[in-house]
């Protein structure tokens, strides 16, 4: 079945179709307006009311718009394929599996992707994505542009490449992430993390990567903001260019061209015997 160019609005008026194509509908004020639908397509519609696509399978959408009063729109569903469209609404997908976007904006990505499982990412842009893809599992991004903090955080199984992540506290109780050709830029990085690593990529902003068990640097460069790092991680590092000052490393190797400062105190955790090389002279901090 066919429905074009209708408005619809109210409590769920499209509830359990099957088999459905929408083409340049609006959904207006109201909620729950494609409630329990399975096999639909949406193409040029406009979304405003609440919770529009809800325990839903087999989800098809481009060149759409989610506004912002569409918020929480896709949650518990499976099989979605979205292209080409801009979201405005925040909270978007929560307990989701299997999910590929393709050339999306999410301009309010607050608190979006979540619970999520088997995720595709491809030319994605994020904005105000405090706690976007939090206890999500199974992703694969490329392309992704996103400004917003806390990301990632306790979720696993993570491929994320060409990247630009300015995000603080990202990767926060992380399990088996890697990260390659990016640029992370924010404080904390990857903190709890197990099973992190990061190839090819530029990191910004102090005191990164603590806490880290089985961390993995490749080939990687560290803005002069990257203070006080590795703090009682375990890690295998090899850094081009310089680290201003690494504190405390558990256990493990670091290389680098050259260590502003080596910090190692009373507190360091053992069994302490990280071997940290670098090709300028070595200068430490023993307190």
């Amino acid at each position: 079945m066919i429905i074009s160019n209708k408005e619809f609005s109210g409590e769920r008026p499209l509830f359990g179709l099957k088999d459905i194509a929408l083409e340049k509908v609006v959904i207006g004020p109201g909620e729950s307006g494609l409630k329990h639908c399975t096999d639909i397509t949406a193409d040029g519609c406009t979304f405003q009311g609440k919770y529009p696509f809800w325990h839903n399978e087999r989800v098809s959408i481009t060149n759409c718009r989610f506004e912002e009063g569409g918020r929480a729109a896709i949650w518990y569903t499976k099989e979605l394929r979205m292209e080409d469209t801009l979201v405005e609404a925040p909270k978007m997908f929560r307990d989701c599996e299997r999910l590929q976007l393709s050339r999306v904006r999410l301009v309010n990505a607050l608190e979006t992707l979540w619970h999520c499982r088997g995720i595709r990412l491809t030319d994605i842009e994020a904005e105000h994505a405090d706690y976007i893809m939090m206890h999500s599992e199974d992703i694969e991004i490329d392309n992704l542009r996103l400004n917003g903090n806390y990301g990632f955080q306790y979720s696993r199984n993570i491929v994320i490449r060409n990247s630009m992540l300015n995000t603080k506290d990202a990767f926060w109780n992380t399990e088996n992430v890697t990260v390659i050709n990016s640029t992370i830029n924010g404080e904390y990085l990857g903190w709890h993390s197990r099973n992190l690593r990061l190839v090819r990529c530029h990191i910004t902003g102090t005191q990164p990567l603590c806490y880290a068990q089985g961390l993995v640097m490749e080939d990687c460069t560290m803005g002069e903001d990257c203070d006080l790092a590795f703090e009682y991680s375990s890690l295998h590092a090899d850094i081009l260019g310089p680290v201003t000052s690494v504190k405390n490393p558990r256990t493990g190797h670091i290389h680098a061209e050259h260590i502003g400062s080596v910090i190692l105190d009373e507190n360091i955790w053992k069994p302490a015997d990280c071997e940290i090389e670098q090709e300028k002279p070595l200068i430490t901090d023993k307190e």
